[in-house]
């Protein structure tokens, strides 16, 4: 209902951060309609809540596009040493420079978040963002050595390279409920997130492989990493991650029925919050100019029932609507 408006609030609040470099930048960011993510994963959310998760995934995204696809993306050391100030904004014991637009917007959201969230939730969020932050110095040390991770070591990392974790930290405090922390840390609610953000980071790896292929030859992202170290061709590899994606899902569905068991209202909510951002997040990205196109000739992407190849794939609205109908069902999804 609300989710334009806030997006145009957003993208307004993004853009005079200063975090973006030039009108380009900006125009591009305002086409990709981030907006749309923060909408479709968090569909219930009221509208100051909505604002607030927006300004959060406009932050990381602009994050990403500036140190992670930057030069200090190339250069472990350099982007290790830029980080201590972020760091330490997130602990409450540095006031950001002036000349730090990524250090000023932090601190705001982080008072923002502790505005609205509990002590306990306030950590969770800051627990994950400093893993996100560590882990983009993993990523650079391999661009760095020119290193292709292995599939254990890459499955392990994407759950938090992707900053899924800190976007599923603000589900409860968007949707104005707690989860006590043995709840938030029962093994089946942490088998539910972990197997969530697998989904979420393998649909986002071939949604972005195009792209990246390009730029970074596609170094992290489990197509390149499954073809490099077992030695499959494009298709192959497709394919693979298919079964592997399959697998999740049938692995979420195991645990959910041992969840519904014995699990709370707040937990219910949680766990239905993931299952909006598994959905929501493929829904943003058939709809966003970042990943759209590219898609390399003779490849195509299993289906059930048959094959297509993206070049032949229905329009957007169509496929939205598909994956609006079909959630963690291996037998009815579309493989993204």
């Amino acid at each position: 209902m609300h989710a334009a408006e806030v997006d145009a609030e957003s993208h307004a609040w993004l853009a005079a951060s200063k975090m973006l470099d030039g009108p380009k930048m900006i125009e591009h960011f305002r086409r990709s309609r981030i907006g749309l993510l923060a909408a479709r994963t968090n569909p219930t959310v009221p509208r100051d809540s909505l604002r607030l998760i927006n300004d959060w995934y406009n932050w990381l995204f602009a994050f990403d596009d500036a140190f992670c696809e930057g030069a200090l993306g190339h250069r472990a050391a350099a982007l290790a040493r830029a980080l201590p100030p972020l760091l330490e904004i997130l602990d409450g014991r540095r006031k950001p420079d002036g000349d730090d637009p990524f250090g000023r917007t932090l601190h705001e959201l982080y008072h923002r978040i502790s505005a609205t969230a509990t002590p306990a939730q306030v950590d969770r969020w800051r627990i994950t963002v400093k893993e996100y932050l560590f882990a983009q110095i993993w990523e650079a040390a391999n661009r760095e050595a020119d290193l292709i991770p292995t599939p254990d070591e890459y499955v392990l990392m994407r759950r938090i390279t992707g900053a899924t974790y800190t976007c599923f930290a603000l589900i409860e405090v968007g949707g104005g409920y707690r989860l006590e922390a043995e709840e938030w840390h029962h093994p089946d609610v942490r088998a539910l997130s972990e197997l969530a953000c697998d989904l979420i980071g393998w649909d986002n790896d071939l949604l972005s492989y195009a792209k990246e292929r390009g730029k970074d030859n596609a170094r992290h992202n489990l197509v390149t990493v499954l073809a490099t170290h077992r030695a499959f061709t494009l298709q192959e590899a497709l394919e693979e991650v298919s079964r592997m994606h399959n697998d999740v899902i049938a692995a979420f569905q195991a645990r959910l029925g041992s969840l519904e068991q014995w699990a709370t209202p707040p937990i219910r909510a949680y766990v239905r919050g993931l299952e909006h951002w598994v959905r929501g997040h493929i829904q943003f990205s058939l709809g966003s100019t970042r990943y759209i196109r590219a898609w390399p000739a003779g490849t195509r992407w299993p289906e059930a029932g048959g094959r297509q190849s993206p070049g032949e794939s229905s329009s957007p609205r169509a496929s939205e609507d598909a994956s609006s109908r079909s959630s963690l069902q291996p037998s009815s999804k579309r493989f993204l």
